[in-house]
């Protein structure tokens, strides 16, 4: 009896006979389909009253577009347009504000270090 060896060795299982017992896979593609159910169609969606697919990666609508959709489109690509530029203002003025802030806090760290050399150079004259 060996001190490491392997002493467990299971049987092989015998090769099966039918790889299944259904006969579905001898039905052709369109068979299937209507058998399993596998043709879903496109996705689709109900917002807003309005129903829309789902077509080569984009949202349609179904009627081809949507009531005063070209104004309503145009008025939120325009307030778009104007929260885009306000936010540009806005993050110019955060790096502006760090900028000034970061230049302060040096100045106020090299003011405190001088301060401190001046106070030692004053201690050791007394």
């Amino acid at each position: 009896m060996p001190l490491f060896g392997n002493s467990f060795s299971p049987k092989k299982t015998p090769p099966r006979k039918w790889a299944s017992l259904s006969n579905l896979h001898l039905l052709d593609r369109s068979t299937r389909e209507v058998e399993l159910g596998l043709e879903y169609g496109t996705p689709t969606m109900n917002l807003a009253g309005q129903s829309l697919k789902f077509e080569n990666g984009h949202w349609v609508s179904e009627s081809g577009s949507f009531p005063g959709d070209r104004r309503e489109l145009q008025r939120l690509r325009k307030r778009n347009k104007q929260l885009e530029e306000e936010n540009n203002l806005l993050r110019l003025k955060i790096d502006i504000l760090l900028d000034m802030l970061s230049e302060t806090t040096a100045e106020s760290h090299l003011m405190e270090k001088e301060l401190e050399e001046l106070k030692q150079h004053s201690r050791r004259k007394k």
